[in-house]
Order: C-alpha cells, then structure tokens, then sequence
C-alpha cells in the first residue's frame, strides 16, 4: 500500500465493526463453549476447561485499543498449539514461547483495524481449546501519526562523509521510544550514534568516516510506536545504500588550494578562491549535500539586495554542488579565474575554472567530505551535513539514550 492510501481499509474495517454488536457476546463464537465464557474479568479474556485456561491481552469486543499495546495470548496448566490474528490490513506475525505457555505479536497493531484472535491450546491429554477474541483498534488522523523519511535513498551510492537522516513530519517528543526502535547496520561492522538535532530529525553517523565499499541496513521500526502527546508512529522504513570511494577534498583559504584524495591518494591539487572579506567561507568539515550541473545564483537568496553593490544573478553557473544550507557551493567560476590560487574574491563559494569543476563534478558523489582550513568563521553543525564538526564524544550526547 501507499504510504498515505494504507487507512483505505476502513472502509471494510467498519464493516467488520458493526458486526461486533451481534458477535462480541455471543458464545457461539468458540467452537467449544467452555472457551468462550462471556464472563470475562475486565483485564483479560479467559478460557476455561477443566485443566486449560486460554487469556489474552485484550478483553473481547473491546475497542479503541491503544496501537502500542503488546499483544499476548497465554495458557495456564496447558500449551498453545497455534494463534492467529488477522485483520483487513493482514495478519500479525508473532512467536510461540518455547515451554508453549505463551504467544507473543511480533509486529504493532494499525490504527482503526478490527482483528480477530483465534487460539487454540491443549491440555496434558490432548483435549483442545479454542478461543476467538475480536477487538478493534482506536482511530488515528494524520495529524496524529508521524511518517519517517529517510536519507540516503535505497540502494544509492553515497560518500564516506554522508549521514543516516531520519526525518519525521509530526514532531516526535518521546525520542527515546522511538530511538530505541531505529537502527543501523553497517558490514563491515563500525560504532555510531544517533543524534537528534530536533523533534522532526535525528543523525546517525559513524565514529569516524565510513570505510570505503561499506554496505548499510537502515530500519526505522516505528509503526504504532508512541512519540509522545498521543502521536504514533505511522509507518516502518527499512532499506539499504552502499558506500562509494573514499574521496575527501582538502581546501586551504590561505593558500587558495583543494588538493583532492580519493581512498587516501592524491589525484590533483586544484587553485581555488574562497570569500573574499565580508563573505569569509566557514572552517570545518562539510559534505556535498546535492549537485547541479548548471544552477542559477542569484544573490537575493542570500539577503544581497539589486541595490546593494555586492548584488550578483548568475543563471548558468556550471558544475554547483552544495555544502551548506545557507548557500555555500563549489562550482565553476570562470570569471576569477586570474585570482584562482592566488587570492579570495568569491561571496562564500570555492570557484575553480570549469574545467577542473566539470572534472571535480564527474568522481563527486552526495556524502563525499570537504574539509576546510584557513579562516576564523567555524562551520556549524546544522548548516547542512555538519555531524562531522563534533568530535564523537559530544556527538553521543545528542542520543536520546544517552
């Protein structure tokens, strides 16, 4: 299903409900009546034959159910031979404890879904029980679940700088409940942490760089998970990207030089110019956030006026890859060519000729690091991908788990 179109089963949801008022008392429902005694606690549905009582998590007919609640089916003085729940949405997995005493879901409920438990146990001679509990589940809006969206893409390519990205679009105020349900799996194997800049996104990088060729699993296993302030989580995201070469660019301010490594060789030194006083590029580590191969510059973007005498509208600028929210790029820059390497003339970009940026573009990939030296304004961690201006003892203390 769509991520948005999977609540079209409420429609035959409802269907399922009307008919509780005919069912949900009615002992006809078990096929033996001592499994289906309407007398049930308020805590739990119980089962009774002479040695098994079957109990559940939820009591029969009940509705509105919490999403998050834990599913369970357990026997007394017998075992459970087999459970199954389903639902319009589908069946819910779950596990048979080992000694037979219990049923666990493996999987969270959906919003606004009638379900259907039927068990069946047995006693030390063999006789069966069965059971069939209906419940429903309460009603959730959009505004009351939060959807998870994930970078990188699935199966893309990425550089040894770029971080996991999770961002959610209801804010999530208990972030270590859903913490706890997302992680990453990096092959070969290498330590990370998460690190929430805000209740709508959380990082996770790395303790150092990603080791070239590295495959890695993100799951998100927030389904029904609770955010806090009765939002949940919409839906679960599991998918896979693959780490390219290791290419990291080294840009001097002062020498007005990139010398570009790929897995630690270096290929060109490049002449450069980086901004000029007043525009002053930012020190520290950023990454190629996306890439353009031509991109119009125009200096409104960045609060320079047309009356201003700083005021620029460039629309072909060729070979553009962003390094930071607030508009730092690398690109070509064939009108500074005569102070590439030798001075810093630009409004904050690194400008190289379009020769040595068309090349430059061509091995860059989304993730690949630039590291730069030489001025005295820092780069800051949430302009852009600036995970790496931590080291990875501060880094952790952004985990919710922490």
């Amino acid at each position: 299903m769509s991520v948005r179109g999977r609540r079209l089963v409420a429609a035959s949801t409802a269907l399922v409900l009307a008919g509780f008022a005919l069912t949900a008392c009615d002992p006809g429902n078990a096929v033996s009546s001592p499994s289906d005694d309407p007398s049930d606690s308020a805590s739990a549905e119980a089962a009774d034959s002479p040695d098994v009582t079957i109990s559940t998590s939820v009591r029969r007919g009940e509705q509105n159910v919490p999403v998050d609640r834990a599913l369970k089916v357990s026997a007394t003085d017998g075992t459970i031979s087999s459970v199954r729940v389903s639902s319009p949405a589908g069946q819910v997995a779950g596990e048979i404890a080992p000694d037979g005493a219990s049923w666990q879901a493996t999987e969270r409920l959906e919003p606004g879904t009638a379900y259907v438990v039927k068990t069946v146990a047995s006693n030390g001679d063999g006789e069966r029980v069965r059971r069939t509990t209906r419940f429903a589940t309460q009603e959730l809006s959009l505004d009351q679940q939060t959807y998870p969206s994930v970078a990188p893409l699935a199966d893309e390519t990425v550089g040894v700088g770029m971080p996991v990205i999770v961002t959610f679009d209801v804010p999530v105020t208990d972030r270590a409940a859903f913490e706890k349900h997302m992680t990453v799996t990096p092959t070969p194997a290498q330590p990370g942490a998460w690190h929430w800049l805000s209740d709508t996104e959380a990082h996770w990088r790395p303790k150092t760089y990603w080791k070239a060729g590295t495959d890695v699993h993100v799951d998100v296993d927030v389904n029904s998970v609770a955010a806090g302030n009765g939002i949940y989580g919409q839906e679960s995201r599991q998918l896979d990207f693959h780490i390219g070469e290791a290419h990291v660019y080294k840009v001097n301010a002062k020498t007005h030089q990139m010398k570009v490594f790929s897995n630690g060789k270096l290929l060109r030194t490049i002449p450069i110019t980086t901004g000029k006083p007043g525009f002053t590029t930012r020190s520290g580590v950023k990454v190629i956030i996306e890439k353009f191969e031509t991109k119009r510059m125009n200096s409104e973007t960045v609060g320079i006026a047309q009356d201003n005498p700083e005021y620029y509208d460039i629309d072909d600028v060729k070979w553009a890859m962003r390094l930071t929210y607030s508009g730092e790029f690398i690109h070509g820059a064939p009108w500074s060519v005569g102070s590439q390497g030798y001075a810093n003339v630009s409004h904050g970009c690194t400008g190289m000729s379009d020769a040595n940026a068309a090349w430059l573009f061509a091995m860059s990939q989304r993730g690949d690091v630039v590291e730069y030296t030489g001025t005295d304004r820092p780069m800051t961690f949430d302009n852009g991908y600036g995970d790496w201006n931590e080291s990875f003892a501060e880094y952790q203390q952004g985990s919710a788990l922490s």
